[in-house]
């Protein structure tokens, strides 16, 4: 299956306080000629209590070795409530867009080529935060689409079928990780999770998050003894990463 840009929708995230990062992203957008929906953010602050629901806090903790943070259940809720748009639309994949993104000159080039190319994953990233131990996949133009066997996070900028969308949603909740770290998961939710590198944009938040605080200030680890089942997890999604890449015929070189 080809697609093209008539087949998208451009979803940007934004919370309604954050004017400086919505104001900047609608210019970047409208230099790439990409129309949008503003989803306004769920803000976990405001809604903590109502947010706790949906989410196992002692789950979280062992397997993020830190508290859940308002900010992190309103980030998950977000994408959720996204991906139900998308779900409930007539469009066939989703630009999902976080409001610290910086596109690259070559942004465009490389989400046609993704779209022409769809056939071959089921959600595609355009940024990350990490990407260790990538085995490539296809060489789409000067990309390479990758798999990766080592953490692969990052919800800043990335495609997503409508249908991956629909299928994968009711086993996202409770909440028991943050989002990237749950779509990591795709040897639970058996699905294409790929990234396309040289990655044609990039996340700058000028260090200041409204989730994680200035510097990651918010972020309260546990002590080490305590991210002990949070280490094993960890070591463990390398291998569950690796036996399900192995089982589906990605991990023994690139497909062309």
């Amino acid at each position: 299956m080809t697609l093209t840009r008539d087949d998208m929708g451009v979803w940007l995230i934004n919370l309604p306080r954050d004017t400086a990062r919505r104001e900047g992203m609608q210019t970047q957008l409208a230099r790439l000629g990409l129309d949008y929906t503003l989803f306004e953010a769920v803000d976990g602050r405001a809604r903590a209590d109502e947010l706790s629901a949906m989410a196992d806090a002692g789950a979280y903790a062992r397997n993020m070795g830190s508290p859940i943070l308002p900010g992190k259940m309103g980030c998950y809720a977000s994408h959720l409530s996204v991906w139900r748009e998308l779900v409930a639309s007539d469009r066939k994949v989703a630009l999902i867009l976080e409001d610290d993104v910086v596109f690259h000159d070559d942004f465009l080039e490389s989400l046609d080529l993704a779209l022409a190319h769809s056939d071959d994953w089921d959600l595609v990233r355009f940024n990350c935060i990490r990407a260790k131990m990538p085995v490539r996949q296809k060489q789409i133009g000067h990309y390479s689409l990758n798999a990766y066997v080592g953490p692969f996070t990052g919800n800043a900028a990335y495609l997503l079928k409508r249908e991956v969308a629909e299928r994968l949603l009711p086993g996202l909740l409770p909440m028991t990780r943050a989002f990237d770290h749950e779509l990591n998961r795709f040897f639970r939710h058996d699905y294409r999770q790929f990234g396309l590198e040289p990655f044609s944009s990039h996340v700058d938040d000028g260090n200041v998050s409204s989730i994680t605080g200035i510097g990651f200030a918010a972020v309260k680890k546990f002590k080490w003894y305590r991210r002990l089942p949070h280490y094993r997890l960890k070591a463990a999604n390398y291998f569950r990463r690796f036996w399900w890449l192995a089982r589906n015929g990605y991990l023994w070189g690139a497909r062309r």
